[in-house]
């Protein structure tokens, strides 16, 4: 039997996954009933080879990528009709030998480790993986107190913020009195170019609703939520299926024989407010009221949600779990450093070639994930800086690239290693504006409740928005810092204490763009459309007239023949002579 697989996680469908599916679905009722299995998958992480493809059979495993319905019809044709791989089309055999071998070598998969390679939507595939293994294994074997010590001794840190030690926040929970605790899973995944909780509930769900049940156990609860944004539609699909599944299948919502523990799950879905990721706001979203934080302590694990102890770790921290449980905290501990053990999942996006979703060990440099793994720069440009921790996070310059990732060196940066956002940003990015958007997204999503938070960040804003448009005043650098430096001490909540953290650190790392800006009125990387000029170079231009005919205000003049020149007055930088000048004869001043 050859069985054909299709990704169709959101970067799939993104790229075209429907259609591949559909042209599949077609070609395998029209000649392939009996003898090709059609099924599809999560994301695997190679999210710039979208649309992928698997084919299966006796010779091993061929990975397809970017393809098309075209491709699919040949595919189909040529390799699971005909019996012969498409060589110049396949990018991995057996997830070893091919072009792409290169991105998954250096990785180390344990969150991931099932995304990619089964059915979603299937309980079978994940129980062919060892699925539910784990929950029985602590069940019959072990204690609530040597469950907790076996995460304490894994060394696994918390995966969505600061990297508070998981066994220590459940252990904290199990000490308190009372029959009635909560379990949360934080799926409000809401940082810019951050998509690896996303990925791992499409790609599988049950991993996460197993490390949820373990949770549980471990502290004496009964009941679970899992808090995802609205905006992720197929990870909630995939979600209520595998609930249901794992329902009918006894693991949830029934006793498990010899004991008196049973788990219910259920799926809250967040209206997406970036402030509902602190977990004191997501508590009081699913209690139904405005999601803004409180004062901190008590912390959750003392009153949470509906005034229980409470434990919230995110998608990837419990996607951990079960593994742990399987191999034994040595298996986790021996990967990594010291300090921040086992393995690490991120988007990385940006000026890369090779965007997507990638595993590491902990230890691994920033040099090391774009250069060896994601294939360097995009157009051979020059490696400037990196944002990681989203928002909330800060920019670390190409000249730290061989920063460790391991959540202390990241924080000497300024940085946080937060979610696992990495924004890779080339010589043509703007630090200034890079800056600006991010606290622009940060100002958008402030709750309001306190006022450096809600004022502060706003009077940042409007200074950046100046800088930008070549209206920076002398004093503005120092105004920055001190707003910067007072919103980071006096907000409420972790959100408002980190949200100045990427101006503060482009301050720290790139000072001398904020001064080329107010002070020469210029751009060092030409990126801000207010402080560039366009302008032809007389050696290049060959007097097309193509440039003239495409500006929209007509600031460009010049005889057919002879070199032309753009009216700086009248221009409004749009651009669109760069775009159409076939001879490289326009640039940017």
């Amino acid at each position: 039997m050859i069985t054909i697989t299709v990704g169709t996680a959101t970067c799939g469908v993104s790229a075209g996954a429907d259609k591949v599916l559909e042209t599949l679905s077609s070609l395998v009722q029209e000649k392939g009933q009996g003898k090709v299995v059609l099924a599809e998958t999560g994301c695997m992480g190679m999210c710039y080879k979208e649309v992928l493809v698997e084919v299966s059979n006796g010779d091993g495993k061929f990975l397809y990528g970017d393809v098309t319905p075209d491709i699919a019809k040949r595919i189909f044709e040529e390799h699971v009709l005909g019996g012969r791989p498409i060589e110049e089309l396949v990018i991995l055999h057996n997830y070893q030998e091919g072009p792409e071998e290169g991105y998954l070598k250096r990785q180390r998969r344990i969150a991931l480790r099932n995304c990619g390679f089964v059915d979603p939507m299937s309980i079978d595939d994940y129980l062919a993986r060892d699925g539910y293994k784990a929950i029985e294994k602590v069940l019959k074997t072990m204690s609530q107190d040597e469950l907790i010590e076996e995460i304490l001794s894994s060394g696994l840190r918390g995966r969505g913020g600061a990297g508070f030690p998981t066994g220590m926040k459940w252990r904290f929970a199990r000490q308190q009195p009372g029959s009635e605790k909560y379990v949360i899973c934080n799926a409000d995944e809401g940082d810019p170019g951050a998509f690896m909780d996303r990925s791992i509930l499409e790609g599988d769900p049950h991993s996460v609703l197993e490390g949820m049940m373990i949770a549980g156990y471990a502290i004496g609860a009964r009941n679970g939520v899992i808090y995802c944004r609205a905006e992720y539609p197929k990870a909630i699909v995939r979600l209520r299926q595998a609930i249901s599944d794992a329902t009918a299948a006894g693991w949830l919502d029934h006793t498990f024989p010899g004991t008196d523990f049973s788990f219910h799950i259920k799926i809250k879905e967040g209206a997406g407010a970036f402030v509902c990721g602190e977990e004191t706001a997501l508590i009081a979203s699913i209690e139904g009221r405005r999601g803004t934080p409180r004062p901190r302590p008590p912390y959750p694990a003392v009153r949470g949600l509906w005034g229980k102890p409470t434990i919230i770790n995110n998608v990837e921290t419990f996607a951990n779990v079960p593994w742990i449980v399987l191999n034994g905290h040595e298996a986790f501990a021996s990967v990594g450093t010291p300090k921040s053990k086992g393995t690490k999942v991120f988007a990385v996006t940006g000026k890369i070639n090779r965007g997507g979703l990638v595993e590491v060990p902990m230890g691994i440099s920033i040099n090391e994930i774009i250069y060896d793994i994601c294939g360097g720069i995009k157009d051979n440009k020059k490696f400037k800086a990196v944002q990681m921790g989203g928002p909330s996070g800060g920019c670390i310059p190409a000249s730290m690239g061989d920063t460790k990732i391991d959540y202390e060196e990241i924080t000497q940066t300024g940085a946080i290693m937060g979610s696992g956002g990495m924004v890779v940003m080339d010589e043509s990015t703007c630090m200034v504006e890079m800056a600006r958007f991010f606290l622009e997204f940060t100002q958008n999503e402030s709750c309001g409740k306190c006022t450096s938070c809600r004022i502060g960040t706003l009077r940042m804003l409007e200074i950046l928005e100046r800088i930008v448009e070549g209206k920076g005043e002398a004093g503005d650098i120092d105004v920055l810092l001190e707003l910067g430096n007072q919103i980071k001490s006096t907000a409420q909540c972790g959100l408002g204490q980190t949200a100045a953290n990427p101006v503060l650190t482009t301050l720290k790392y790139f000072r001398e763009e904020y001064e080329a800006h107010i002070h020469n009125k210029k751009c060092p990387a030409h990126s801000c459309a207010l402080l560039v000029n366009y302008v032809i170079d007389p050696e290049k231009c060959t007097g097309c007239t193509v440039c003239a005919k495409n500006c929209p205000v007509n600031a460009i003049s010049g005889e057919r023949k002879k070199t032309h020149f753009i009216d700086q007055a009248v221009c409004i930088k749009c651009g669109k002579c760069i775009t159409v000048c076939n001879f490289d004869a326009i640039y940017k001043d």
